[in-house]
C-alpha cells in the first residue's frame, strides 16, 4: 500500500470536503453548494462509496486528492503532505530513499526551525521602537495586520537567531539549510523586517526582509536564498491568506511588492499576490491557475514592471491562462494609491485592459506610426507576442487591429506572422499538450455535453448507437475523447470486465456520478431522447468550430485551396442536416 492508499484508508472524502463546503444528506451522496462558482442551487456531489466528487457547474471533479490541490491551490505533492499530517500519516515511512534531502523527517526539521524563527523575529519586532514606528506610522499598517502576516524584526548584532536555534536543538547546518544563515554561520537577516513567506498551506518557508535605515552599499531588501522548501521560482505571496478572495471573486491580482498586498489585504481587498519583484514565471502563473484563471497584472510603472509586464504576456500564453493588465493612475504604486484611496483600488482592478491591447496602446504612444520604421517597429512587438496566442480567432482579431491602426494590407501582416519567431510557436505548442487552454462558457457547455453523453453511453450500452458517424475529433476535452475511443474499439462493453478502464478509472467513477445524479430515475424513452439530443448538439457544436476555422483559412487560400475548403464546408453543411 502506498501513502496515497493509506490516507484514503483512514480519510473519508465527505469529511474532508466538509471541512470546505457545507453538505447535506441527497441519498448515498451528498450535496452541497460549489466553492467554485456562485451558485445558488447545490450541484456539488461527493459519493462516499465511489470515493470521489463532481462540481456540475463547473465541471470539476476527482478524487479527495484533486480536491485539496483545488481548493487549497496546492500541486500533487503539496495535497499529499496536507493530508498526510490530518490523518497522522508519515510519509517517511512510504518513502524509497531515507537519506538527505529526500527525508521526510529532514525536511519537517526545516520546518520547525522557520516557524521558531518566525517567533523570535515577533518577540524582536514587539520591543524594536524602530520597527514598530515603521510598521504602523510610516506603512500604516494596524497592530491586526502585524499579528495576521507575522510580521517581525531581526537583531542587528549578527548570531542573536543562530544562538537562540542552536539552544532549541538545531545545529548549525540545519540553521545553513533553512537558509537563515550564511556560509560562515552569522545570521542571514540583521536589522531588518521580516515579513514570512508562506506556501499555500500557511507554512512558513523563508523571509523577504527589509532595510529600516538607508545603508549605500545594502540592497533595500534581500530574500531567503533558495533552499529545499523555498524556491522563488515558485513561491506567489500571500496565497495562502488569498485564496479564498480569489475563489469568490474570480480572479487574481499579482502586485510586485510584498508591501503592496498586505496593504491591501488590510483594506479589504484580498484577492491580491506577489511573485518575487517583478520575476514572473511559469509556475507562479500555473499555482495561481489552480484557482483562476483571470489574472491581472499590477507591476510598477517604472522601466523593470514595464520590461517585466512585457514579458509576462507570452508567459501567459503559454500557460493558458487570460492576463489582463492594471494600470494605476499618476505612476503610483498600490501601497500608496490604497492609503490615499482604496475605492480607486477597487475601481481599477474591477477593469484591467486585456494584456495584447495593453501592448498595443503603449507602443502606439511612444512609436511614430507616420513613418515605416515605427510601423515596422510596432509589427515586430505586437506579432511577435499575437504569433504566441493560442487562439486563432483572436490571432486573426488581432493582426485585423493592427491592420488598421498602420493603415497597411491584411494579408502583409499576415504573411509577416507566419515567419515570426517559429521557435516559440513549437515551444507553445509542445506546452499547449499538457496545459489547460484558458476555460470559458463556450468550451464549458461543450465539456458538459461531451461528459453527459460519455456518461449515457458508458452506462447505458444500448444508448452507443448515438455514436456511430462520430470521431474523436468531435470531442474537445481529453478525457471524453478517450472514454469515445474506448466505446469505438468495445462496442460492447457492458461493465463487467474492470480490465479496459483502468487508465481512465478514476475518469469513469465521475461519469457513473454524473449518470446516478442526472438520468437514474429517466425511463428509456426519455433517455433515448437525451442521448440524440445531446448528439445533435455536440455535432452543432463541431461544424459551428469547423466552419469558423475554414472561414479563416479562406482569407489567404489560393483557388485550389480554397476549393476543397468550400467542399469541406459543404461536406459539415451534410453532417448537420443529417442529425438534425
Amino acid at each position: 500500500m502506498d501513502a496515497k492508499d493509506a490516507i484514503k484508508q483512514r480519510l473519508s472524502i465527505e469529511e474532508v470536503v466538509g471541512e470546505y463546503v457545507q453538505l447535506k444528506r441527497a441519498g448515498r451522496n451528498w450535496k452541497g453548494l460549489s466553492p467554485f462558482t456562485a451558485e445558488r442551487t447545490p450541484s456539488f456531489v461527493v459519493s462516499p462509496d465511489k470515493q470521489i466528487w463532481h462540481d456540475f457547474s463547473s465541471g470539476r471533479g476527482g478524487d479527495v486528492f484533486s480536491f485539496v490541490m483545488e481548493v487549497e491551490g496546492l500541486d500533487f505533492r503539496g495535497a499529499l503532505e496536507l493530508l498526510a499530517r490530518r490523518a497522522g500519516i508519515n510519509l517517511e515511512e512510504y518513502t524509497k530513499s531515507n537519506g538527505g534531502w529526500a527525508s521526510g523527517k529532514s525536511k519537517e526539521r526545516l520546518y520547525e526551525a522557520l516557524e521558531l524563527a518566525t517567533k523570535f523575529y515577533q518577540a524582536q519586532f514587539a520591543q524594536h521602537k524602530g520597527a514598530l514606528e515603521y510598521v504602523l506610522k510610516t506603512r500604516g499598517f494596524t497592530k491586526e495586520t502585524a499579528l495576521a502576516w507575522r510580521l517581525g524584526y531581526s537583531p542587528n548584532t549578527g548570531k542573536a537567531l543562530g544562538t537562540f536555534l542552536r539552544n532549541k536543538g538545531f545545529t548549525a547546518n540545519e540553521i545553513q539549510r533553512a537558509g537563515l544563515s550564511g556560509q560562515r554561520g552569522g545570521d542571514m537577516f540583521r536589522g531588518r523586517l521580516q515579513v514570512p513567506l508562506c506556501d499555500p498551506s500557511g507554512r512558513v518557508i523563508g523571509f523577504t526582509a527589509r532595510l529600516l535605515e538607508d545603508a549605500p552599499q545594502a540592497p533595500k531588501y534581500i530574500n531567503t536564498p533558495s533552499t529545499q522548501l523555498y524556491d522563488k521560482s515558485r513561491h506567489v505571496f500571500g496565497l495562502h491568506l488569498a485564496k479564498a478572495a480569489i475563489r469568490k471573486q474570480q480572479f487574481v491580482v499579482l502586485a510586485e511588492g510584498n508591501l503592496d498586498v498586505i496593504q491591501s489585504h488590510q483594506a479589504g481587498v484580498s484577492q491580491v499576490v506577489a511573485t518575487a519583484g517583478t520575476a514572473l514565471t511559469e509556475a507562479h502563473l500555473k499555482a495561481l491557475n489552480r484557482l483562476t484563471g483571470d489574472i491581472r497584472l499590477s507591476f510598477d510603472a517604472d522601466k523593470a514592471g514595464v520590461a517585466a509586464t512585457e514579458r509576462a504576456i507570452p508567459i501567459a500564453a503559454n500557460v493558458g491562462v487570460q492576463l489582463s493588465i492594471i494600470t494605476i493612475p499618476s505612476g503610483k504604486d498600490p501601497d500608496e494609491l490604497i492609503r490615499q484611496n482604496v475605492k480607486i483600488w477597487e475601481d481599477i482592478i474591477a477593469k484591467p485592459q486585456y494584456a495584447v491591447d495593453w501592448l498595443i496602446d503603449r507602443y502606439t504612444v511612444q512609436l511614430d506610426l507616420t513613418t515605416a520604421t515605427g510601423k515596422r517597429q510596432l509589427s515586430d512587438i505586437v506579432l511577435r507576442v499575437v504569433r504566441q496566442l493560442p487562439d486563432p480567432v483572436e490571432q486573426d482579431h488581432y493582426v485585423g487591429k493592427l491592420a488598421e491602426l498602420l493603415s497597411v494590407n491584411k494579408q502583409a501582416l499576415v504573411t509577416k506572422l507566419a515567419g515570426v519567431a517559429d521557435e516559440t510557436t513549437v515551444r507553445r505548442h509542445r506546452s499547449a499538450q499538457v496545459q489547460p487552454q484558458p476555460v470559458d462558457a463556450v468550451v464549458f457547455e461543450q465539456e458538459r455535453t461531451e461528459e453527459h453523453l460519455m456518461a449515457l453511453t458508458l452506462l447505458r450500452p444500448k444508448l452507443r448507437t448515438y455514436l456511430d458517424r462520430m470521431d474523436p475529433d468531435m470531442f474537445h476535452g481529453t478525457r471524453t475523447r478517450e472514454v469515445f475511443e474506448f466505446l469505438q474499439a468495445h462496442p460492447d462493453y457492458d461493465g463487467t470486465d474492470k480490465l479496459p478502464v483502468q487508465t481512465f478509472a478514476d475518469y469513469a467513477k465521475i461519469l457513473s456520478l454524473v449518470y446516478e445524479t442526472l438520468y437514474q430515475d429517466l425511463d428509456s424513452p426519455e433517455l433515448d431522447y437525451e442521448a440524440k439530443r445531446l448528439q445533435a448538439k455536440l455535432i452543432a457544436q463541431y461544424v459551428r468550430t469547423e466552419k469558423q476555422r475554414l472561414v479563416q483559412q479562406l482569407q489567404t487560400a489560393d483557388d485550389s485551396t480554397a476549393a476543397a475548403l468550400l467542399r469541406r464546408a459543404a461536406e459539415l453543411d451534410g453532417l448537420l442536416r443529417t442529425h438534425k
